[in-house]
């Protein structure tokens, strides 16, 4: 499973609307990068705290905001390198935020094993960003879109995530379920809600290791019909 160009460009145009009143009142892409981040270090803030409820709303609140800027951009004509730059990151430094913020809530919270998941996330994540970056800057992508490659691209985490910070903070921070030392998560019992955002964790982990492959095997790919299109002497005087 895969997220199309076609379907990034399909839920982008549904915020075009926003991104164009936003530009009407006075904000350019730069500032809705910026505000973006803002939000997202707030909810950070908010997960360091054992928040978890409001915090996911707030961290998928300041992720739409990625989808706001690079619209208004292209809606205006003011796409530029310096303008994807800074979009990319700040992307990277609010998803860092976040992930430092859970480590720091999960590790008040008393588990061993949930701020490692947190960590193993963050990782993942990053890896999966720096596939894209240097396959691109190394000029395998082009008429391919790595973006599109791989089951968990940066919206697909962000979901994930929320939906497990969401489910954590509905589930509460006082209710524990019985498992004799799993993964452990508090010892004789667990948090439920710890529990729940651990395994949004994993999958986060398991999915972007995958996205990971998937990219390298996507590389590999390209080089070697490269390589063979190089290799194939010209037909023809």
């Amino acid at each position: 499973m895969t997220i199309s160009n076609e379907s990034r460009a399909r839920v982008k145009g549904i915020f075009e609307p926003i991104a164009l009143a936003m530009g009407r009142a006075g904000l350019t892409p730069d500032a809705l990068t910026l505000i973006g981040f803002g939000i997202t270090v707030i909810g950070a803030i908010l997960l360091s705290q054992q928040l978890w409820l409001a915090g996911g709303i707030v961290v998928f609140v300041g992720g739409v905001f990625d989808m706001f800027d690079g619209t208004l951009a292209r809606a205006t004509g003011k796409v530029s390198p310096l303008g994807a730059f800074m979009d990319s990151v700040f992307d990277r430094w609010g998803e860092a935020a976040v992930y430092i913020g859970l480590i720091a809530g999960l590790g008040a919270s008393g588990s061993a094993m949930a701020p490692v998941l947190a960590a193993a996330a963050m990782g993942g994540a990053f890896m999966v960003s720096y596939a894209r970056a240097k396959a691109e800057g190394l000029g395998f992508s082009p008429g391919t879109g790595m973006a599109a490659v791989g089951v968990m691209p940066r919206e697909v985490r962000l979901v994930i995530l929320t939906l497990g910070l969401v489910g954590g903070g509905i589930a509460g921070t006082t209710t524990t379920v019985a498992a004799e030392g799993i993964l452990g998560l508090g010892g004789p019992t667990i948090l439920l809600g710890i529990l729940v955002i651990s395994v949004s964790l994993a999958v986060v982990t398991i999915g972007a290791t995958i996205t990971v492959i998937q990219r390298i095997v996507h590389v590999r790919r390209q080089a070697k019909h490269q390589s063979t299109s190089d290799a194939t002497p010209p037909i023809g005087g």
